[in-house]
């Protein structure tokens, strides 16, 4: 009877195990392949055939076309509105001095500033102190700020006069710099393109070959800098020495038209009780180095 019993018991358990789901097997872990760094960049688009890549320079000296001049002026007196009157009257007279010239050739910008000027006592030690009190204030002193743009250099010398012969408080010299105009950009890109063509020609010629079209031209110079054909590769012509150019010319007023402005500005400023004729110096603009570069692509053949 308990043969019969264990019998049917292992049957019925065989039965289930065939209806049962299969079990689950876990997918092996496969560890991830290191990635080999890239050793070369890719090709370019226009390396598909034989090329030659040059890249021209030049460079050239420019004088200034750009100053700044700052001036400052302080009235003093008793009652603010006295000191803030006799300031904003030096202004004026300054500001219309200068504006003769016209904003596109001087541009002015002015801050004031009020200052309290506190009594002072002297302690044991000898050293003279400030009373930091709002009751033991003993005058006012109000400061105007010229901060002059002038974008005509030849104007330098009576502007500064003018700056001058009002009596500033403090000054600082002229400060020169070169704000290049889009045409003279123009020049240098045109100058570093035929650099270029030169360059090209001749590494053709040397190695027994032609220069032929024109594949690429590029005003950043970036695109000759790839290094798909030596891995981790400098830059090639980071050191190349650009080739020295005639100074583009830069563009004028003529002269009677900037001493007419110069007599106006004057006239104005004697007005004023100013004689700015008397502090006239001489002012020589500096050269400014201005460079430029191109990258152009050529087939080969």
């Amino acid at each position: 009877m308990r043969l019969i019993l264990a019998s049917a018991i292992l049957a019925v358990a065989a039965a289930a195990g065939a209806h049962a789901a299969p079990a689950s097997i876990a997918p092996p872990v496969v560890s991830p392949q290191p990635v080999a760094p890239r050793a070369y960049d890719p090709a370019p688009w226009w390396m598909d055939k034989p090329v030659i890549p040059a890249i021209g320079y030049v460079t050239t000296e420019v004088p200034a076309n750009r100053a700044n001049l700052s001036a400052t002026y302080d009235a003093v007196d008793r009652e603010v509105a006295d000191a803030t009157k006799a300031a904003a009257a030096k202004a004026k007279a300054i500001s219309g001095a200068l504006q003769a010239f016209g904003a596109d050739k001087v541009r002015v910008e002015t801050r004031f500033t009020v200052t309290p000027l506190y009594e002072q006592y002297r302690e044991k030690s000898g050293a003279m102190v400030d009373n930091q009190r709002a009751d033991k204030i003993d005058r006012y002193q109000v400061s105007v700020a010229f901060e002059v743009e002038i974008r005509d250099v030849r104007l330098v010398e009576p502007v500064y006069a003018i700056l001058m012969s009002a009596k500033p408080s403090q000054s600082g010299a002229p400060n020169f710099y070169l704000e290049a105009s889009d045409a003279v950009r123009t020049e240098m890109f045109r100058l570093a393109v035929e650099d270029a063509r030169k360059r090209a020609e001749q590494a053709a010629g040397a190695a027994g070959t032609k220069v032929g079209a024109v594949r690429l031209i590029d005003p950043t110079a970036r695109g000759c800098e790839t290094d798909e054909l030596l891995a981790l590769a400098g830059r090639i012509y980071d050191n190349a020495v650009p080739r020295p150019v005639a100074a583009p010319r830069a563009a004028f007023q003529a002269q009677g038209e900037v001493q007419e402005l110069v007599v106006t500005s004057q006239k104005i400023a004697r007005n004023a009780g100013l004689r700015p004729e008397d502090l006239q110096l001489p002012v020589q603009p500096p050269l400014e180095r201005l460079t430029g570069k191109a990258c152009v692509v050529y087939s080969l053949g």
